[in-house]
C-alpha cells in the first residue's frame, strides 16, 4: 500500500472553498502537510479541524511568502519529503477532484507503476461552468497533480516569483501516465475573487513577466464564453 501526502499552500482560505476540499481528499490520502503563509483568519483551525484523525504537518509562517513563489514552493517541498511519502498529491485550496475520485486514486498510489500523474484541470468560473475560451483553456492539456518520491531527486525550481509551478523542474520533464479524471478548479468561481486575484496580478506582476497580460486582463472580462460542468456517471 502506498502512503499518498496531500501537500497544500493555503492563506487567509476561511469562508471560501478549504473546508470542502479537505473533506474531498480525506476519502484517499493518509497524511497531509499545509503551509499556512501567514493567515490572517482561522485558516489553520480549519485545516486541523478538517483533518482530524489523519497524521497532520501544519507549518504557520508568520509572514507571506507569496510574492516570492518558488522560495514558498521550495519551503513545500522540504517539508513534504519530510513525512517519507510514497506519492505526492499537490492541490491548491481550491481545488479538488471530481465526484467518485478516492478508488480511482488508491488504484494509482497501490497498482501503478508511473512516476507521474496528470490531470485536466477546469477553471470554474461558477459553482455550474467553466471557462473556456482563447485565453482559458486548462482543461484540454493536462498537467502534473501526483508525482512519485524518489528520495534523491532533483530540488531545481523554476526561480520566478510568481507562477514557478508546484513541483521541482525534473518533475515536469518525466513521462506521465494521462489520467482521465478531472479537477475542478473553483478559485475564479466567485467575481469578487476574480477582483481580488486580477489586483494582485497587477500588484505583483505589473509588466506580465510572469504570466500572460492579456489574461490577466481577460480576467474581468464581462461576458466571458463559457461551458456547462457535467458531472459523469463512471470513467
Amino acid at each position: 500500500m502506498g502512503k499518498l501526502v496531500l501537500t497544500m499552500i493555503v492563506r487567509n482560505e476561511a469562508g471560501r472553498y478549504l473546508k470542502g476540499m479537505l473533506e474531498s481528499h480525506r476519502e484517499y490520502i493518509d497524511e497531509a502537510v499545509i503551509i499556512d503563509d501567514g493567515s490572517e483568519d482561522d485558516t489553520a483551525d480549519i485545516c486541523t479541524e478538517t483533518l482530524r484523525g489523519i497524521p497532520l504537518t501544519l507549518i504557520r509562517n508568520a509572514e507571506s511568502m507569496f510574492h516570492r513563489e518558488f522560495l514558498l514552493r521550495q519551503q513545500q517541498w522540504r517539508e513534504t519529503l519530510r513525512t517519507e511519502p510514497d506519492w505526492i498529491l499537490s492541490m491548491d485550496a481550491d481545488e479538488r477532484f471530481e465526484a467518485g475520485a478516492a478508488p480511482h486514486i488508491r488504484q494509482i498510489v497501490d497498482r501503478e507503476q508511473a512516476e507521474v500523474v496528470s490531470f485536466r484541470l477546469f477553471d470554474m468560473w461558477s459553482e455550474t461552468h467553466y471557462r473556456d475560451d482563447l485565453y482559458w483553456q486548462a482543461h484540454r492539456r493536462y498537467f502534473p497533480f501526483l508525482v512519485r518520491n524518489r528520495p534523491g531527486r532533483s530540488m531545481a525550481w523554476k526561480q520566478t516569483d510568481q507562477h514557478c509551478g508546484r513541483f521541482p523542474l525534473e518533475i515536469y520533464a518525466l513521462p506521465a501516465l494521462r489520467h482521465p479524471l478531472r479537477v475542478q478548479h473553483f478559485g475564479w468561481a466567485r467575481e469578487e475573487d476574480r477582483k481580488q486575484k486580477y489586483e494582485r496580478y497587477k500588484r505583483l506582476d505589473p509588466d506580465g513577466r510572469f504570466g500572460w497580460p492579456a489574461q490577466y486582463e481577460s480576467i474581468l472580462d464581462p461576458h466571458p464564453d463559457l461551458t456547462e460542468w457535467k458531472p459523469r456517471d463512471a470513467l
